[in-house]
């Protein structure tokens, strides 16, 4: 019998947890688009909800914030609103990866 063949098994049951973590991770990113995160701010005055492929879904602004004399303000929040959304988005897919993968970082996942 020729030796190091014996490890030819291990190898292929690392293969076959890699294809099946790919398999999961596969899926996971196909549902990310029905995750949603809300995040509101000044007092729900500007309200964004995204999905978990970072695509908004949705924003609702107050009328009473609209003020044509004071743009910047409104602009303010709606990137206020968008930022905290985004990082509300991916500590979410981070935390549902670390889930998947056993707490395996997985470089250019998120």
């Amino acid at each position: 019998m020729l030796k190091g063949f014996g490890d030819l098994g291990k190898m292929g049951g690392i293969l076959k947890q890699a294809m099946e973590m790919k398999g999961r991770i596969e899926e996971l990113k196909e549902n990310l688009g029905d995750m949603h995160v809300e995040t509101s701010v000044g007092g729900d005055m500007v309200t964004v909800v995204m999905n978990g492929n970072m695509e908004v879904v949705s924003i609702k602004i107050a009328p009473s914030i609209i003020d044509a004399e004071d743009p910047e303000m409104l602009e303010g929040m709606v990137a206020a609103a968008m930022n905290a959304s985004l990082s509300k988005v991916q500590a979410m897919v981070k935390e549902k990866m670390t889930e998947l993968t056993g707490g395996v970082d997985i470089p250019g996942m998120i």
